[in-house]
């Protein structure tokens, strides 16, 4: 592994459990072993650093996506699917990290936000067109509404106000959040499939 993408790897896991405002270049370097002028001949700036981990994490993200979506057989499994993809992202994860990004990095929240209301907010448009077409989700739902509800159900996790860390565990949030949302779309046919996948989990 090139000394750029281990200073990557590093500084992600560092931000996961601590934040991304905590952890300094020089604990970046100290759990390297490396000298901090190693990491700024890789990267000009934290910013960068910090940009750069967002990047692939939200490319990998959608690399994820995508492959629920070919595996799924049906709308209700592609969502059930989803949330078992970024199981092991989302478990351990500091709920700091997006406030964080929103107040210190602008130029990375941006990315973030495209990310949200881009490829996020079509594959959720997508998964509902899937559901309408095979009967699974009620055909009065407005899909705009709805994913733009879906979008902010998943930010809400990550705030501490309302979820303080000490007692609520961010994927545990994140299941429940998906679970209201889904049997909010569907129909009695669809129903019958979240409990059929349900009991798999």
């Amino acid at each position: 592994m090139e000394i750029r993408d281990r200073i990557k790897k590093c500084a992600e896991e560092l931000f996961r459990v601590y934040g991304i405002r905590s952890v300094t270049m020089d604990e970046i370097a100290l759990k390297l072993g490396v000298s901090k002028k190693t990491i700024y001949q890789s990267f000009n700036d934290k910013g960068e650093l910090v940009d750069e981990v967002t990047r692939d994490i939200l490319e990998n993200n959608i690399k994820l996506a995508i492959a629920s979506h070919e595996q799924a057989r049906d709308a209700v499994e592609e969502l059930f699917l989803a949330i078992r993809a970024i199981h092991t992202f989302l478990t351990d994860l500091n709920p700091s990290v997006l406030f964080d990004m929103q107040r210190g990095y602008p130029k990375t929240f941006k990315r973030f936000h495209d990310f949200r209301f881009g490829f996020l907010y079509q594959m959720i448009v997508d998964n509902m067109r899937w559901g309408k077409k095979e009967g699974l989700y009620r055909e009065e739902i407005n899909e705009d509404i709805y994913a733009r509800l879906r979008i902010e159900m998943v930010s809400m996790a990550f705030n501490e106000q309302l979820f303080p860390r000490s007692g609520y565990a961010l994927l545990e949030i994140q299941k429940q959040s998906l679970s209201m949302y889904m049997h909010s779309l569907v129909t009695p046919k669809g129903k019958k499939l979240i409990e059929k996948y349900a009991a798999k989990e």
